[in-house]
Formats: structure tokens, sequence, C-alpha cells
């Protein structure tokens, strides 16, 4: 078990700060979203409290469509702002920059994707007294 950390009460913060559902303490990811080569890697269970991060095999196959999601949200939101900051340019300047920042958030959008559905259908809700228990 490692050092705990003042729990998150709000799940909606644990969830942007990437904590467990569980205790709101342990780090979802194991390295920092910039190594490129690992930023895909979670512990098999929460490092706090011992909450499985992968409530059955496959659980995270429903994360694509998530991802999915953001992309639609990346792809509309960069359109508008390229039609209306940027007087409509060519076609290839709205594919580039759709493009860049798909490959730029690639990380972020991975880990969020990933976050939302363990909060969402991982059957596990915030224990405020699991996350009391683990406090050093």
């Amino acid at each position: 078990m490692s050092a705990a950390i003042a729990p998150i009460e709000s799940s909606a913060l644990a969830l942007l700060a990437l904590r467990c559902p569980r205790c709101h303490q342990g780090k979802l990811f194991s390295y920092s979203a910039l190594n490129l080569t690992k930023f895909t890697a979670m512990p098999a269970e929460c490092p706090v409290c011992g909450q499985t991060f992968e409530p059955e095999p496959g659980f995270y196959f429903g994360a694509m469509y998530i991802s999915f999601g953001f992309a639609v949200g990346t792809f509309a939101v960069v359109g508008l702002l390229l039609n209306f900051l940027a007087g409509d340019p060519p076609l290839w300047v709205y594919i580039a920059a759709v493009a860049a920042i798909t490959l730029i958030s690639t990380p972020l959008v991975f880990r969020y994707s990933r976050a939302l559905m363990l909060y969402l259908f991982g059957g596990t809700r915030y224990d405020p007294k699991r996350a009391a228990r683990h406090q050093h």
C-alpha cells in the first residue's frame, strides 16, 4: 500500500483528477500522460484501497464509444472555431487542425474515456469510510 493523500470529496473532481472511484485517493494510471510509451498503463487495483480497476475482462472496450464522443466533439469545436475565427479556410486546414489536435490530445482522451467508463459503469461508488480507513 502506498502512502495515502487526502481524499477528494466530490466524485466529479476525483474523476477529473483521475483517482480511484472508491477511495478518491489512489491514482488510476501508473505514469504521467506525458510518458508517451506508458501513458496507458494502469495498475490492476488501487494502490490505496485495493479496488480492482478492471471489473470484468474486456470492460474498457466500452470506453471506445466515449472516445468516439470526444472525437466528434473535437471535430465540431475545431470546425466551428476555424469557420468563425479563421474565415472558413480551405478544407486541408480543417483536416490538419483536427488531426493535430486529435494526436496531441490522445493521452488525455484515452485516460478520461477509461475513467468515465469506470466511474459510470464500474459498479463502484465513493466510500468515505474506506478512504478514512486508509489515511496515514
